[in-house]
């Protein structure tokens, strides 16, 4: 619930706290004293559209602030002191765009919106009445009709399940079945190319530079061996200077290093002979070393970029095919299981579209009647279901008769809206939808008596204060039908301070609460047949009220 609320430099409010408490709050106060800025400052709270042109005159910027207490199920606080407190502060300044915080860290308006949907529902002249929005008014008639969604919810569940598994096994029949086709393509490929190691390509290419070169080589082999034996060859060259030396002691040194060098030519000659020899040109080798690195080319060009990665792709596209061929048997055994959770979910998405389209002209009336409690018994509620499993829920109002009827947010003014939002929770309470009723702890309504009087503004406040008992609920009236049923009243006022108008907000207790009572009723707050009337609604309000509620 919102516990506390304070609001500076908005309008013609210069500094006003607010200390509420649980139960029915009313707000009242002359025309133009600034209660609607109240509810303005909740709506800046929550998300609502930052106008800057709100930001008072003279002043740099516009700050509201408001501390909630949360119980731990979310649901309002019966003392307004839950476990958990929330702080939330908007800054609108008269230039560039307005700042969010949460509990005293930065946030976006749109994180500050999603909390205050939690905290707060703003009925009147509001963009983000949950009314209007599509989720809200499912939700409303699953908890009138008691939709059970258990089975549905289930049966998705299950499918989903299913199909997590399915995922993992290579997705639906088809698709397993064309990833093992391609894999088996793929084993079998890399199978009937047999490489022999991650290195076979560097061994071919070795030797196909060795046979494209052949014919080279033979000659340059023999061409070394002959300028080696040849007449006045290296070898002869040699011969001749170990004979130069030989027996002259001083040079037996080198006569040693000459006989050496010979041998070792002559040793190069016999070798440069043998490969003249041997060194054939074979075209057919040739060729087929040729075919054999373009099909490794072509492996490396689909599995990796060598053949070790090659290698490896073999073996895990191997593993992957075993593995999928072994579960097989278990993938039939799942599209079975996954077609039995389809028919499971299309009966459960059945059942809730009847239960929806049964409960749909039964919320609708119960609505009309609490409408006509409220002063709007011509207007018209339809509520309509389509979809697979109704899904689609829309409320439809026609608000004059002989109109057609068309979504709330399109026909329905502030305070038409507000009273449509108000029969609707009192039909739900009625219904006993306790889920619902603690979904949001606070409930702000503006304009929700607008064109109203007499009993139907009795019926009003009487279910306004029917509606506190499990929610916090602030509204702000004119009518002191309505605001006699509150708990507790806070009256705006507006005075003249330096030359400046400020507003600002006392709670009305006893003899100040029937003098401000006592203007609403004739605008004579001192005349005493306005006193006696306001005492006299008080009474009566007391004995209208449930027994849980005291007079205030």
């Amino acid at each position: 619930m919102l516990v506390e609320l304070r609001a500076r430099h908005l309008g013609v409010i210069a500094d006003l706290t607010l200390v509420l408490g649980p139960g029915m709050t009313a707000i009242t106060g002359e025309t133009g004293a600034g209660k609607t800025l109240v509810v303005e400052a909740i709506d800046l709270l929550v998300g609502g559209r930052a106008d800057p042109r709100a930001v008072r005159a003279g002043a740099g910027e516009a700050v509201v602030e408001g501390r909630f207490a949360v119980a731990e199920d979310g649901a309002l606080s019966a003392d307004g002191t839950g476990p958990e407190e929330r702080v939330l502060r908007r800054v609108v300044p008269a230039q560039g765009r307005s700042r969010a915080h949460v509990d005293g860290s930065m946030a976006t308006a749109a994180e500050l919106a999603e909390l205050g949907r939690s905290l707060v529902d703003l009925h009147g002249q509001h963009a983000h009445q949950s009314l209007l929005h599509p989720a809200t008014q499912r939700a409303a008639l699953d908890a009138f009709g008691r939709v059970d969604l258990a089975p549905l919810a289930a049966a998705r569940r299950r499918q989903a399940e299913i199909d997590a598994v399915l995922a993992e096994l290579g997705g639906d029949a088809r698709a397993r079945a064309r990833e093992v086709d391609l894999l088996r393509h793929q084993v079998n490929e890399l199978a009937a190319a047999a490489i022999t190691g991650p290195d076979e390509d560097a061994g071919l290419a070795d030797e196909e530079d060795r046979l494209g070169g052949a014919e080279a080589h033979r000659e340059a082999a023999a061409a070394a061996h002959a300028l080696l034996t040849a007449e006045a060859g290296a070898l002869e060259g040699l011969g001749l200077a170990v004979g130069a030396v030989q027996g002259r002691a001083p040079l037996a040194a080198v006569e040693q290093r000459l006989r050496g060098l010979a041998a070792e030519l002559s040793d190069v000659a016999s070798e440069l002979r043998d490969a003249a020899e041997l060194l054939e040109s074979d075209p057919a080798r040739l060729d087929a070393v040729r075919e054999r690195r373009q099909l490794l080319r072509d492996l490396r060009r689909k599995y990796g970029d060598t053949l070790a990665e090659v290698l490896e792709f073999a073996d895990e596209a191997q593993a992957r095919l075993a593995h999928l061929e072994q579960l097989e048997g278990r993938a039939a055994g799942l599209e079975a299981e996954r077609a039995d959770a389809a028919a499971a979910v299309a009966a459960a998405a059945t059942e809730v579209r009847r239960e929806r389209r049964n409960a749909a002209p039964r919320l609708a009336a119960a609505v009309l009647d609490r409408l006509a409690e409220l002063a709007m018994g011509q207007v018209e509620i339809l509520v309509e279901v389509g979809g697979d499993d109704g899904s689609e829920v829309a409320f439809l109002l026609a608000a004059n008769p002989g109109e057609p009827a068309a979504p709330l947010a399109k026909v329905a003014s502030g305070g038409e809206l507000a009273r449509t939002m108000l029969a609707l929770r009192l039909a739900l309470t009625g219904a006993g939808r306790g889920d619902e009723r603690s979904a949001v702890p606070t409930l702000v309504f503006d304009e929700v008596d607008a064109g109203i009087g007499g009993e139907a503004a009795l019926a009003v406040g009487r279910s306004l204060a029917a509606l506190s008992r499990d929610h916090q609920v602030l509204v702000v009236t004119h009518l002191a039908q309505v605001a006699a049923f509150a708990d507790s009243q806070v009256v705006v006022e507006k005075h003249e301070a330096d030359g400046r108008t400020i507003s600002t907000a006392v709670l009305a207790k006893g003899e100040s609460r029937i003098r401000e009572l006592a203007r609403m009723l004739s605008g004579q707050p001192d005349a005493a047949p306005a006193r006696a009337h306001a005492e006299e609604l008080l009474r009566a309000a007391s004995r209208l009220r449930s027994p849980q509620r005291g007079a205030a």
